[in-house]
């Protein structure tokens, strides 16, 4: 079974960048769309940014122009580039298939982008 590990959360001042890895144990080439989703204290999650085998990308209207998503299958990662930040995007990150699987929530990755 795969299991997916979130890295490269941290805090970081509106207007800085981040870069988030999700690391698969296995084969992510099986899932056709990899995604990473967003979760905030008091909210529900959300899917931020999805990429398909292909490569097609979709991302959230609030994140398009900042964040890009990216995956290389022969690493088994997941990559999240987040640019421009702002507090709004202040949550805990996950990846997950698109749609998700309950199976594969991991942990996620603290991001804090202060004001």
């Amino acid at each position: 079974q795969v299991q997916l590990v979130e890295s490269g959360g941290g805090l970081v001042q509106a207007g800085g960048s981040l870069r988030l890895s999700c690391a698969a144990s296995g084969s992510i080439f099986s899932f056709n769309t990899m995604g990473w989703y967003r979760q905030a204290p008091g909210k529900q999650r959300e899917l931020v940014a999805g990429i398909t085998r292909g490569g097609i990308r979709n991302y959230l209207d609030s994140v398009k122009g900042r964040f890009t998503i990216s995956r290389d299958n022969a690493k088994n990662t997941v990559y999240l580039q987040m640019n421009s930040l702002k507090p709004e995007d202040s949550a805990v990150y996950y990846c997950n298939s698109v749609p998700s699987q309950p199976r594969y929530w991991g942990q996620g990755t603290q991001v804090t982008v202060s004001s």
